[in-house]
C-alpha cells in the first residue's frame, strides 16, 4: 500500500484491518510504504497501529532499491502515493511529475519483475479537464489543466501500458473530489472547517462557482476494495459520491456547520486553469460491482466537521508548522 499514511491511503488500511468496516478481503499482512511528506502522517494508522498483519515502511517510491526490496512477497500493490494540491503544483510542478509519473513507473517495473498478482493505481476525475454538461465515461479522452492533473494523467497511461504491453493485471480508478477525516487541512473543506473553529476568514476563488462532485472517503475506499477485488484487468474504474455543489454552496453549508456567516469569507482571484466543473459517470462500476455511495453528504459533512472539532490535537500541530 503506497501512500498508507495519506489521507486516502490510511482510511484503505484502517478499512481492511477493521472488522466490519468495509468489503472483507481478509488480507493476511498489510505493508504501507510512505515517504512522510507534510501529508503523510503516522498518527493516521494510530487506529490500528496495533495490529500485527500491519508493516510500515518509511520510504520513497522514487527509490528503485527500496521498491525492489519492498514489492516480493506482496499479491497486491494499491499505489495510492502522489502529490496531490493543484496550487502546489502551479506553483512548482517538478514533485509532482517525480513522484506522480517516475514513481509509478518504478513501482510498474517492481511489480512486473516480482511477478506481482495485481496492480490497484488510484487516480482522479482531474484528468478529464472540464465539462459543462454531462458526465464522463471511462473512455473519455483525457484533456488535463494543471501540472497536477497531467502528472496524474500520464501515470494512468503508464499503467494502462504495462497491462497492454507486458499482460500485467493493472486496473484503475478515478475518483471525485474526496472529503472525511484525517484530511490534510490544505484541501478546501479541512482548510475552511478548522480556520472556522478558529474564528478566522476562508478563502473564496473567484464566483465560488466552479462546480464539483463530493465523495466521503470511506465510500470511495469501498469503490477501490471492490475494484481490488473484482475489476477486470486492464479497465478503469469511476468512484463518485452522487452530489454536485458550487463552491460557494459548499461554503454555505460549511459556514452553518460552524456556525458562521458570510462576513467570514474572503473572496480571492481565481486560480490559474481552474477546471469550472467535473462530473464523473458511476454506471459502469455500479453495473459490474454493486458499488453505491452509502453516506449522504448532509450526515458525511456533519461528521467530518464533529471530528475536527473534536481533534484539534491532530490538525493544529499541522497548521501550525512551517509550510514545506
Amino acid at each position: 500500500m503506497t501512500g498508507g499514511a495519506g489521507f486516502i491511503g490510511s482510511e484503505y488500511v484502517r478499512m481492511l484491518l477493521t472488522p466490519g468496516a468495509g468489503p472483507d478481503l481478509a488480507p493476511s499482512a498489510v505493508t504501507v510504504l510512505d515517504k512522510l511528506t507534510y501529508s503523510g502522517n503516522r498518527a493516521n494508522l494510530a487506529p490500528v497501529a496495533d495490529d500485527p498483519r500491519l508493516r510500515f515502511v518509511h520510504g520513497d517510491i522514487c527509490d528503485p532499491a527500496l521498491v525492489d526490496s519492498v514489492v516480493p512477497g506482496h499479491d497486491v500493490i494499491v499505489h495510492f502515493a502522489a502529490e496531490s494540491h493543484v496550487d502546489r503544483s502551479i506553483a512548482g510542478a517538478t514533485p509532482f511529475v517525480t513522484t506522480n509519473v517516475v514513481g509509478t513507473q518504478t513501482l510498474l517495473d517492481a511489480a512486473l519483475r516480482h511477478g506481482t498478482g495485481r496492480f490497484v493505481h488510484v487516480s482522479t476525475d482531474e484528468v478529464y479537464g472540464s465539462i459543462a454538461a454531462g458526465s464522463w465515461t471511462e473512455e473519455w479522452a483525457l484533456a488535463p489543466n494543471s501540472p497536477y492533473s497531467a502528472s496524474k494523467a500520464g501515470s494512468d497511461l503508464l499503467a494502462l501500458a504495462y497491462h497492454r504491453t507486458h499482460g500485467m493485471d493493472v486496473v484503475v480508478t478515478r475518483c471525485s473530489n474526496n472529503y472525511g477525516h484525517y484530511q490534510y487541512p490544505e484541501k478546501v473543506i479541512p482548510l475552511f472547517v478548522t480556520n472556522l473553529l478558529d474564528g478566522g476568514t476562508v478563502p473564496l476563488y473567484g464566483d465560488g462557482g466552479n462546480i464539483r462532485d463530493w465523495l466521503h472517503v470511506h465510500d470511495h475506499c469501498v469503490g477501490i476494495a471492490l475494484v481490488q477485488d473484482k475489476g477486470r484487468a486492464g479497465e478503469v474504474y469511476h468512484i463518485g459520491g452522487g452530489t454536485e455543489l458550487t463552491n460557494k454552496e459548499l461554503t454555505g453549508l460549511l459556514l452553518s456547520a460552524c456556525d458562521a456567516s458570510w462576513d467570514r469569507v474572503v473572496p480571492v482571484a481565481d486560480r490559474k486553469g481552474h477546471d469550472r466543473r467535473y462530473s464523473l459517470s458511476i454506471a459502469k462500476i455500479q453495473n459490474e460491482l454493486g458499488y453505491a455511495p452509502s453516506i449522504d453528504l448532509a450526515s458525511g459533512l456533519a461528521a467530518t466537521v464533529d471530528w475536527y472539532r473534536a481533534n484539534r490535537a491532530w490538525w493544529e500541530p499541522l497548521k501550525a508548522a512551517p509550510a514545506r
